[in-house]
């Protein structure tokens, strides 16, 4: 059904036009004169040349030139100066007989009228009636025709085909047994692969056919069928527009079934070629055996069963696809939802309500209906008793009224059975207006055509003028004597019009009715994006579902997750496996997963990115205030004490602890207390260089004051033997070196790490991947470990020496007290490694600070108050006798 099939037809007669093509032969002599300039032929040609040129040296032999019929025809005859041939299958269906092939093969039995091709034929005779009696088309000539049921058999059908030929009913194939071809063209048949049989034979003597509905793609090649037309589209063009319907609804597994011969095959390659290269995926692919009596339908419907798809496209005519819907019943199998193509989809073999329990919801191609002008009073006075084929006839009233002839003793049906008998005086007014007449009338506009058609090439071949006309030497055909190949070359000049497909949907009517409700439409001459229209509010879906039913292998992929392709399975299996951390996928059914920027994050659905929050120990955290207000109050603590010593300085028990070095201590530690309050707080470039330092400077001036007084409790004791050179060594000048060299060492090395590594703020993505953490880098971890060490080599001289002299012979003796300090210092900084190492974002920095004060106090408590507890709560106790004496 596209453009390559050779020809367009136009709704009238009026409206065709001519258009060039090359012409045709029938014999290598007329070839010649016809194609001078021709002098070779294919090699299929040349042989079919040969072959029928020993059946004319038989003939010319042999007078008879007749073989004995193989069996009579049922047809019917109009006589006419023209003579049409007519192959329409009024039966649509056979008894399938075994053959042995020992004995002469029986004659075939037809069965299942068809109402719409009968009606194919009606509108050809009244088509032919038309054109006879009109004064302006054929004047002076009439046609005639001969007719014959084929029953839709290939043997059939080239039976009747050769009969033409020959004008007899033998199988001889023989065109110069008569003076000349009174048959001028052959009208059928019905089926495409019917069709191409006869296309085969009557190609050989460019023998004019013209098929009202036989639409397979094959028949479009001009070279190997060079005389035959058809009134339809190509089914390429179907194919694609019924491949287009089903993606329309999203619908990405699907099922496909076709009958197995040149019909099926052809139309369902392009269907499943457009399936898949739009993205979706065909799940399974089975044929209708036409060569089984069953037509392979158990194994058919065990594959739709077993299947999830829930959409099914069948291609076939309507009588094949009846035993897989019988087959459909048995099993009980509902629920799927079939795409019909043009040969069933407005099936009145089909359109039953009990086959409306599989086919509900059902959609179809359909060629669009036209109305052939005056058909329709023609039809209203048919009658049994009057009209041509009386056989025929009675079917067709039988059909239409659903009755029974009395002929004789005898009823066409069982007298058990419950229809009436036919009266004949039915009336057809009553009726032409029911969905079944109407629908039976689809195919009549395309017999109508190619009725027409036949007849303009006959009027333009007899319009030619001598020395106008499109042969050898610009001569003419005759009309009462033409070739067959003469008259192909005519109709190949007439134009057809495109034809626009319907979209019907199976739904039961207000009566009760199964009826194809037309929902939308299809052009092909239109803007691709705008060929198919579809009114959605017209659509029922089977069990009253509300929305288009799901026909999916794998569910789609909601945002957040990703395809992955299933292991040797069709890339509509799939699994949804969710997007890896840092990534999202914004659309359903997303093949790969984006990474977020560095300074986004996805959200908890992964479905698109959010900014990172932004964490450091800020001052609105609840866990730096409460930091930062123990680091204020314990700072003045310090300072308390200081005031404390500096009140009662001329105690013993102050003056004995050395008063200079336990001030600079007590400031040294209030410096501690307050050096935390600059890591809280964004991490800005100054902060960053001062914190790590000021907290060095601040302990090491601590740590080195508590070991200046530890050494110089040593001196003391140690000089106050008998002959001890140390007591130059007692003087604060002594300590206060002691303080600064420590001190000094730790300054170069600040220095140093700030000249050549310095820290400096950082954006930390990377241990916590959903925040980002604004966080000093400190430039040089092995500066920082070596200020960290330092430190503790500080407070483990401290410790050692304290720990030696705490059994020094002294009431109140300091060493003890350091000992206490040394040990829960290195105790809280030992601990404070592993813990800063498994700390994370602002936990590190809160680590540290808890570290910091942790230290600081337990300074504070070990090395001043027992004294304060002395001078505020027991004076008593602060006099030089008891602070000096032996403790035995």
């Amino acid at each position: 059904m596209d453009h390559d099939a050779g020809v367009w037809i136009l709704a009238h007669r009026s409206r065709l036009t001519l258009q060039p093509r090359p012409s045709p032969f029938i014999s290598p002599s007329d070839y010649l004169l016809a194609n001078p300039d021709t002098m070779s032929c294919t090699s299929t040609v040349c042989f079919n040349v040969i072959f029928f040129h020993l059946i004319l040296i038989v003939c010319s032999m042999d007078q008879r030139c007749r073989l004995s019929p193989l069996s009579v025809m049922e047809g019917i005859t109009q006589p006419g100066d023209i003579m049409i041939g007519v192959l329409l299958g009024i039966h649509i269906d056979k008894i399938y007989q075994k053959l042995t092939f020992n004995v002469r093969p029986p004659k075939t039995l037809c069965t299942l009228f068809s109402l719409d091709f009968y009606q194919q034929i009606l509108s050809l005779i009244y088509t032919i009636e038309e054109i006879n009696r009109d004064p302006n088309m054929l004047s002076n000539i009439t046609l005639g025709f001969q007719m014959y049921d084929t029953c839709i058999i290939p043997h059939y059908e080239l039976q009747g085909a050769l009969q033409f030929l020959t004008e007899t009913t033998t199988l001889t194939s023989n065109s110069r047994c008569n003076t000349r071809p009174s048959f001028s063209a052959v009208i059928g048949s019905t089926v495409s692969a019917n069709s191409i049989i006869l296309a085969h034979v009557l190609g050989v003597f460019r023998y004019p056919q013209i098929s009202p509905i036989s639409s397979v793609s094959l028949l479009s090649n001009q070279k190997m069928f060079p005389s035959f037309f058809r009134a339809v589209p190509s089914d390429k063009l179907q194919s694609v527009s019924l491949a287009q319907l089903v993606l329309s609804f999203g619908w990405t597994w699907i099922g496909l079934v076709a009958a197995d011969n040149d019909y099926g095959l052809l139309g369902i390659q392009p269907i499943k070629q457009e399936i898949i290269k739009a993205g979706a995926c065909v799940a399974f692919t089975e044929y209708i055996r036409l060569g089984q009596p069953n037509r392979n339908a158990p194994q058919i419907v065990k594959v739709i069963k077993e299947s999830t798809a829930k959409v099914v496209v069948v291609f076939c005519i309507d009588v094949d696809f009846i035993p897989v819907v019988n087959e459909l019943l048995k099993q009980n199998i509902t629920g799927r939802i079939f795409i019909g193509n043009a040969g069933w989809a407005r099936s009145i073999l089909l359109s039953t309500r009990n086959y409306f329990q599989v086919l509900s919801g059902t959609l179809g191609l359909a060629v669009k209906d036209y109305v052939v002008p005056g058909l329709s009073q023609f039809l209203s006075k048919i009658h049994p008793s009057k009209s041509m084929g009386e056989n025929w006839v009675n079917l067709y009233w039988e059909k239409v009224f659903t009755c029974k002839f009395h002929y004789g003793k005898n009823l066409t049906g069982s007298l058990q059975t419950p229809v009436k008998e036919c009266t004949g005086e039915e009336s057809l007014d009553n009726v032409k207006n029911s969905s079944t007449y109407i629908t039976s009338l689809r195919y009549c506009y395309y017999t109508y055509l190619s009725v027409n058609v036949l007849a303009k090439a006959l009027e333009d071949l007899k319009s030619c003028k001598e020395g106008e006309g499109p042969f050898s030497f610009r001569t003419c055909a005759d009309i009462w004597n033409f070739k067959p190949w003469q008259l192909t070359h005519y109709i190949r000049k007439v134009i057809f019009t495109p034809v626009v497909y319907s979209i019907v949907n199976w739904q039961l009517s207000p009566e009760g009715t199964v009826e194809q409700f037309q929902i939308g439409n299809y052009s092909p001459t239109a803007i691709p994006d705008q060929a198919l229209t579809i009114n959605s509010s017209l659509l029922l879906w089977p069990m009253a579902v509300q929305q288009v039913p799901l026909s999916v292998c794998s569910e789609s992929c909601p945002p957040g997750f990703r395809k992955a392709a299933r292991t040797g399975k069709p890339v509509c299996c799939f699994d949804c496996v969710q997007c890896l951390q840092g990534e999202i996928s914004n659309q359903t059914d997303s093949i790969n997963c984006l990474r977020c920027p560095w300074d986004q994050w996805p959200n908890p659905e992964k479905s698109r990115c959010l900014p990172k929050s932004m964490e450091f120990l800020s001052y609105d955290d609840a866990l730096a205030g409460i930091l930062a207000t123990i680091s204020i109050i314990s700072s003045i603590i310090p300072a308390l004490i200081l005031r404390l010593f500096i009140l009662y300085r001329q105690t013993p028990i102050v003056r004995a602890n050395n008063y200079s070095l336990s001030c600079l201590l007590l400031m040294s530690l209030c410096l501690c207390f307050l050096c935390s309050l600059v890591f809280i707080g964004y991490p800005h470039h100054e902060k960053c260089l001062l914190r790590q330092v000021l907290f060095g400077l601040a302990f090491t001036l601590c740590i080195s004051s508590i070991l200046a007084k530890t050494i110089m409790v040593v001196f003391a004791f140690m000089a106050t033997r008998p002959g001890s050179n140390l007591r130059k060594w007692t003087s604060p000048q002594v300590s206060y070196m002691i303080i600064f060299t420590c001190f000094l060492l730790q300054f170069i090395l600040s220095i140093t790490w700030l000249s050549t590594a310095s820290p400096f703020p950082q954006y930390n993505t990377n241990t916590k991947p959903d925040l980002i953490i604004a966080e000093c880098n400190e430039g040089s971890p092995i500066a920082f470990w070596t200020m960290v060490g330092y430190l503790f080599l500080l407070a483990t001289i401290s410790f050692i020496l304290a720990f030696l002299a705490r059994r020094l012979p002294d009431r109140f003796n300091e060493a003890q007290f350091i000992t206490f300090s040394m040990l829960a210092f290195l105790s809280v900084w030992v601990s404070y490694i592993p813990a800063s190492l498994s700390a994370q974002g602002k936990y590190t920095v809160a680590m540290e600070i808890f570290a910091i004060l942790a230290s600081s106090w337990a300074l504070v408590i070990c090395m001043f108050l027992p004294k304060c507890f002395i001078i505020v709560f027991r004076p008593d106790k602060n006099c030089r006798h008891l602070i000096t004496k032996n403790k035995d």
